[in-house]
């Protein structure tokens, strides 16, 4: 959350332009992160969804070029690892939309 900090000072300098010698407001973000705790949380879940999904579509390939193997259209790989595919990029899509809690 961002805070509001006032300066003010006792004197102006010499020379100064009278619209320079008003008080000034500064505001300081003291958070340094984008996204708060629980959208990183969140969207290491759904890192951890897509790495499931990528290793779900492994295998299958044929062990010489001449040989074909139909393995490769198992329904883990052509219904169940693009589905979790989804379902992950989604949890991340949440996780980045996903409002932080401010804290104060």
């Amino acid at each position: 959350m961002a805070k509001k900090i006032e300066i003010k000072k006792s004197a102006p300098a010499k020379g100064v332009p009278a619209e320079k010698k008003a008080d000034k407001t500064f505001i300081a973000n003291n958070s340094t992160f984008a996204f708060g705790r629980d959208n990183y949380m969140i969207i290491l879940a759904g890192v951890g969804v897509l790495v499931i999904g990528y290793l779900l579509m492994v295998g299958g390939g044929a062990d010489s070029p001449d040989k074909f193997n139909p393995e490769i259209f198992s329904a883990r790989r052509v219904t169940v690892a693009p589905v979790t595919l989804l379902i992950g990029f989604g949890v991340v899509l949440y996780g980045i939309m996903k409002k932080p809690r401010t804290q104060e």
